[in-house]
């Protein structure tokens, strides 16, 4: 069991003490899993809006008249495509193909880039991105993830809510866009971005004014049915969008291309990153493996990670996420399996306690939200 005075906390710990969340070990810091429930934040989240605590992630600011190429010899994403203000999802791959991590890249300036990175590879990001920048000149790296907060603001009434806190005339982003904007005299990074399968926006400030901003954030929404929500109904929010999750779904011994995340590799681009003659290997032999969605085709106990799954007497592939769904009513899970067993409609066993439980291969995602 976890010291927790051991443990790292944001800037936000004592607010969600105050809140009555209960904290548990993610990763090395204490944070919320759930305030009052999973079923109904993630419901909340569906229906009305949530708020998460991200303040563990990770934030890096690249900058300088090299700063494009250097990142663009570095992500699997082509960073060229992008203008001010826009930001894209792309993949740090080691030089086996495998996920180091994923992130968002944003470029806030011509020569002034923002990473959002996750909280458990903060450190091998910094190990990885610190050897790359060594052999490059022109190039300014620096990791502000100790100083800065972040709320990620979820659901079909977030940007109603943003607009009453931040006021009407506030520069509110499209999808996949990133603007500054101010609270209490106050910077505050506005993303139109998120980890659920809804709107919202994420947004990201100094630690000085997390407290108050999220307690006046939380005030705002209260007459839209804002929650606070906790790593419990993020995961199965995300799990039932196909969103993958580092650690469990990405590995560096798994490719983005077997993870299906192919829409955010370039293989065209002339820049040479990590990986990418592995990839194109990939691509030009064919994938053995596939991240494929699988729902339970009848009530029976949920997925969960490692469980593996069979085709017949044959091993097919092992569960890398699983949850009950909250929206669907049934259970769902994310697999590696057998390039021959992905096709959605593919039945398979899944082996619980040495029990087999029928599953069906779906097309991703569970869910999707209404435009």
């Amino acid at each position: 069991m976890s010291d927790p005075a051991a443990l790292k906390k944001t800037a936000l710990f004592e607010a969600h003490q105050k809140l009555g969340a209960r904290l548990v070990d993610f990763g090395g810091w204490q944070m919320p899993v759930q305030y009052t429930g999973i079923i109904e934040e993630h419901k909340a989240v569906r229906e009305a809006a949530g708020v998460f605590d991200i303040s563990h992630m990770g934030e890096f600011f690249i900058s300088g008249p090299r700063a494009l190429v250097f990142l663009n010899n570095l992500l699997t994403n082509d960073v060229t495509k992008l203008g001010v203000g826009q930001g894209q999802y792309t993949l740090m791959l080691n030089e086996q193909g495998g996920v180091i991590d994923d992130l968002i890249i944003y470029r806030l300036a011509d020569d002034h880039y923002f990473l959002v990175v996750n909280a458990a590879k903060i450190n091998e990001d910094l190990a990885w991105i610190d050897a790359q920048v060594i052999t490059e000149s022109g190039v300014e790296f620096s990791d502000r993830s100790s100083f800065y907060s972040a709320l990620a603001l979820q659901g079909p009434k977030a940007l109603k809510i943003a607009r009453a806190l931040l006021g009407a005339g506030w520069p509110e982003p499209k999808r996949n866009e990133i603007t500054s904007t101010s609270w209490n005299c106050q910077e505050i990074l506005a993303a139109r971005t998120g980890y659920t399968g809804e709107d919202g926006i994420e947004l990201f400030f100094q630690n000085e004014i997390a407290e108050n901003f999220l307690f006046s954030l939380l005030e705002a929404g209260k007459p839209f049915g804002l929650k606070p929500c906790g790593l419990g109904a993020r995961d199965t929010l995300r799990l039932e969008a196909c969103l993958p999750l580092n650690g469990n779904d990405l590995s560096g011994k798994r490719t983005p291309l077997e993870a299906g995340l192919g829409a955010f590799v370039s293989l065209t681009k002339e820049a040479p990153y990590p990986g990418k003659e592995v990839l194109l290997r990939q691509k030009s032999e064919g994938l053995k493996e596939k991240l494929v969605a699988f729902r339970l085709k009848d009530k029976g106990p949920p997925p969960r990670p490692h469980y593996p799954l069979f085709r017949g007497d044959a091993q097919a592939g092992e569960v890398t996420s699983g949850a009950p769904s909250p929206t669907l009513g049934y259970g769902i899970g994310l697999a590696y399996v057998r390039a021959d067993c992905a096709e959605p409609g593919t039945g398979l066993d899944l082996e619980v306690r040495g029990v087999r439980v029928p599953v069906e291969v779906v097309k991703k995602p569970f869910y999707k939200r209404n435009s």
